[in-house]
């Protein structure tokens, strides 16, 4: 498997790499070892098998979608078709060798063919070694509440008035469950204590059956490919598929838990948009006998970006909302990157930041750097913190962090572990030492950064890696959005 995944990437560099240098048979090298050394050849190799089906048979397949977008070794396979190494895509934000994680390669299909694949694959590996993944529905509060009062069959006024007793939001603070609900609702409180037994009961066996299994369901792109029987790693069940009525294997193991046995998820997900794509190309072949290779069309086509500036994006994939094509006319974007930080910044939190970035990049705002050396990472977002890839650089770059740790640390900034926070700080900014007394991380001041420089770009990029994005996914659906507008702009409907 390692000779001939390799094989298959140097067969494709003269195609994606004509002047391929150091730098590309570098990451080249890297990543193999890495995909080989965490065991995972036979994995690159089994998706770019059903993603080569489906290129034989007219099926559109994306261009990538999460970190996967970030491996030059995907990129060279056809799994995605987005240069890694133009958009200073991270490896170590899709596998990282340092904390051991399962890969995620989820692959977009049309509507039509992500069926067709399936079954291909099904018939491919044999419907014993082939599985959906089980889902759990479980009580919620009010669920729980309206199914009791259905049994003990209280009537419906009684209990809706006890659901809408229950807020969104409990004012204590705490989570959201029934007993805490009762103690900050004084309706529920005497509903528990009532003289009334139906409501009473109601109640009390709320409590008991809240957070228990309601029923089940399967999961909607989740599939597991293994190389035995299903059934020697893990219990199944049967569910009848939707689209065809047949039995299908589906695992008892939940999607969260799957992966504790050994075995790796694979997303197969439907994208309408894909199938729109697919069927502009079959309209514009019949109608003005033009063949589109839509995934070779220019990315720097500006007669596609006077659309972008004009705001004209009605259609266009996750650039059509209102608030986007405002921000658009406002931003007037001229290159790929523009794209790729709409795509990242137009989500609740980094929002905020939008007019900031309009105004930088339209030279009303300085834009400022805390080091010299922070420019190479921040000059295509004009100085802002957009990407999680971006903080992993700063990490490395300022304070001589691995690739691996400085997505630890990302992780840790995203999630608000305060503790290792904490702990990192220091590493960050004083470096760490080996039990050997050798550097294991330089740190800042080490590398000539000055101590409050230091903590004050710390504390920028904790409050960055909060909402920070990954870069991978953002660009590869900007290659979506891309693909719809020049459609648009060169092919209008008469």
């Amino acid at each position: 498997a390692k000779t001939y995944l390799r094989h298959l990437c140097e067969e494709s560099l003269a195609k994606k790499y004509p002047a391929a240098d150091k730098e590309v048979f570098d990451r080249l090298d890297f990543e193999l070892q890495i995909i080989g050394q965490m065991g995972y050849d036979c994995y690159f190799l089994i998706v770019w098998d059903f993603i080569e089906y489906c290129r034989r048979n007219k099926i559109l397949v994306g261009p990538g979608r999460g970190s996967a977008a970030g491996s030059i070794v995907a990129y060279l396979l056809g799994i995605t078709n987005i240069d890694p190494l133009r958009y200073s895509l991270l490896f170590e934000r899709f596998l990282n060798p340092e904390r051991v994680s399962m890969p995620d390669i989820d692959t977009d299909f049309d509507d039509d063919g992500r069926g067709r694949v399936l079954n291909w694959v099904t018939e491919k590996y044999g419907q014993e070694k082939v599985a959906h993944i089980i889902t759990y529905g479980t009580m919620a509060t009010k669920l729980a509440i309206k199914d009791v009062a259905r049994v003990q069959k209280l009537p419906l006024s009684e209990s809706d008035r006890l659901c809408k007793a229950i807020p969104d939001r409990l004012p204590s603070g705490k989570k959201m469950n029934l007993p805490n609900a009762i103690e900050d609702v004084p309706e529920l409180q005497e509903a528990e204590t009532s003289s009334n037994p139906l409501l009473r009961d109601t109640i009390r066996y709320a409590r008991m059956l809240e957070g228990n299994v309601r029923n089940t369901g399967v999961h909607a792109c989740g599939t597991i490919i293994c190389r035995d029987d299903i059934t020697d790693w893990v219990p199944v069940s049967t569910a009848d598929d939707k689209e065809t009525g047949e039995k299908m294997l589906v695992t008892q193991y939940e999607g969260s838990v799957i992966e504790d046995t050994g075995l790796i998820k694979m997303d197969f997900l439907g994208l309408n948009t894909l199938s729109i794509i697919k069927d502009a190309i079959e309209t514009v072949k019949q109608t003005h006998g033009v063949e589109i290779d839509i995934d070779n069309i220019p990315i720097d086509d500006q007669k596609t970006y006077e659309l972008y500036c004009a705001g004209r994006t009605v259609g266009t994939f996750q650039f059509e909302s209102n608030g986007m094509q405002k921000y658009l006319r406002e931003l007037h974007p001229t290159v790929f990157e523009d794209l790729i930080a709409m795509n990242a910044l137009y989500r609740p939190g980094p929002m905020d930041y939008i007019p900031s970035f309009i105004a930088r990049k339209n030279g009303r705002e300085e834009i400022k750097y805390d080091i010299d050396c922070m420019e190479k990472y921040l000059k295509d977002t004009y100085g802002i913190t957009v990407y999680q890839e971006q903080v992993m650089q700063i990490v490395r770059d300022l304070a001589g962090y691995s690739y691996g740790r400085s997505d630890l640390v990302r992780r840790a900034m995203a999630k608000k572990k305060h503790k290792i926070m904490a702990q990192e700080r220091e590493y960050f900014i004083h470096g760490k030492l080996n039990e050997d007394g050798s550097i294991d991380v330089p740190g800042c001041v080490r590398n000539g950064v000055p101590e409050d420089v230091a903590n004050q770009i710390y504390d920028e990029m904790i409050s960055f890696a909060s909402y920070a994005f990954n870069k991978s996914h953002a660009a590869a659906y900007g290659v979506v959005t891309m693909q719809t507008a020049w459609l648009k702009k060169h092919h209008p409907v008469p």
